[in-house]
């Protein structure tokens, strides 16, 4: 189905009144009767109504919040991953580039050392040269002091302000020096003195990625493990622990997004409860419901209820209506204080099957207030 929000034309946080407004008249808009020569009026119908039947349900429109909330996160996440993807690409190229010109840098430095012993032996009396160079020396005799200490600056810390670098480039104009070198000439000077050097930038981590962990809440009673499939086919075991229940988000260090050249990126593994015909997840309390009958709902009474640990037995009170609780501490989800939550008993009245005439005699006099 289509986003609900945009078939029903309202915002994201429209109110239940708007919302149930703006179904009526969309419904008066599409319904068959009035668009009989359209054939895909019956099916536009009842796609208003189903989003009408998402939104005027407070979970269900909760859940597709953040289902889609969960979608967006994860196109974001994969947009950041392909951006990734490329600054590594140009990375590693940049790296090569590198590579080749460090080979050229020892290359010329062997000739040039090599020449320059040549030179001490024939000639001891005139030792000059570049011989006994550091990377550093080097570098600024190719390429000027300025570019030496842009370097440097580049590898041990950030570079300087704008300012800065219009006060350098204006004095070394106006001494003779060679002007500032542009910036991918630094980044490449400052790679080759970090290799002299033996250092190494650390790797970009790659972006974290999302996923839905649906667990029952038997696994979270339990604190069960289980196996979360990812998109490249590799299989992440999470382990449920304490404190854990819908809508938590576990993060798993290094099991998200792994690029080449980068840092594995985290996993962040969001918790969904699966429906279950037994419980409902609210917190850490379990919430069950149990029917009575009129004459319980009235007198009070005693009643059965399934619990994660068993039957229990529990009194009713009386005058027990349907929008009643009973409260049994310490049988729900593990909290992450060390106890657990409560068993929530949800009462729902129920009458008979077939219809009573007493009671249906007693109603009526008390309708009419005609008491016996």
């Amino acid at each position: 189905m289509r986003d609900p929000y945009s078939l029903l034309g309202v915002k994201r946080n429209a109110e239940p009144e708007e919302i149930k407004a703006a179904w009526r008249a969309k419904a008066k808009t599409v319904h068959p009767d009035q668009n009989q020569d359209d054939p895909s009026a019956t099916s536009r119908f009842a796609e208003i109504g189903q989003a009408y039947e998402v939104l005027k349900d407070p979970e269900r429109r909760k859940r597709y919040d953040r289902a889609a909330e969960m979608h967006q996160t994860i196109m974001q996440q994969r947009n950041a991953a392909r951006e990734a993807a490329e600054r590594a690409k140009a990375a590693k190229a940049n790296a090569e580039k590198v590579m080749e010109e460090l080979a050229k840098a020892n290359a010329q430095a062997a000739k040039s050392q090599a020449q320059a012993q040549t030179q001490s032996q024939a000639h001891p009396q005139n030792q000059s040269g570049p011989a006994g160079e550091t990377p550093e020396d080097m570098i600024e005799r190719i390429f000027g002091a300025t570019a030496t200490d842009q370097a440097k600056s580049h590898t041990s810390g950030p570079a300087p302000a704008n300012g800065d670098s219009a006060e350098t480039a204006k004095a070394d104009a106006s001494g003779g020096e060679r002007p500032p070198l542009p910036a991918l000439a630094i980044d490449l000077i400052a790679s080759i003195v970090r290799r002299f050097r033996g250092t190494t930038p650390a790797p970009e981590k790659a972006p974290d990625i999302s996923v839905e962990a649906t667990v029952t809440v038997e696994d979270l009673l339990k604190l069960n493990a289980v196996t979360l499939k990812m998109a490249d086919d590799r299989e992440v075991r999470l382990v449920l622990e304490r404190g854990m229940t819908e809508g938590h988000v576990a993060r798993l260090k290094g099991q998200g997004l792994k690029l080449a050249g980068m840092k594995s990126g985290d996993l962040l593994a969001s918790i969904k409860v699966s429906r279950d015909s037994r419980f409902r997840v609210e917190g850490f309390d379990l919430h069950t419901t149990l029917s009575i009958s009129l004459e319980d709902a009235v007198l009070g009474g005693d009643a059965s209820v399934e619990t994660p640990e068993g039957n229990r037995n529990i009194s009713i009170p009386a005058w027990s209506g349907s929008d009643q609780t009973v409260r049994l501490n310490g049988l729900g989800l593990h909290d992450d204080a060390g106890g657990r939550g409560d068993l929530v008993v949800e009462l729902r009245v129920v009458l008979w099957e077939k219809p009573n005439e007493k009671v249906t005699d007693l109603m009526r006099h008390m309708r009419h207030g005609l008491y016996v």
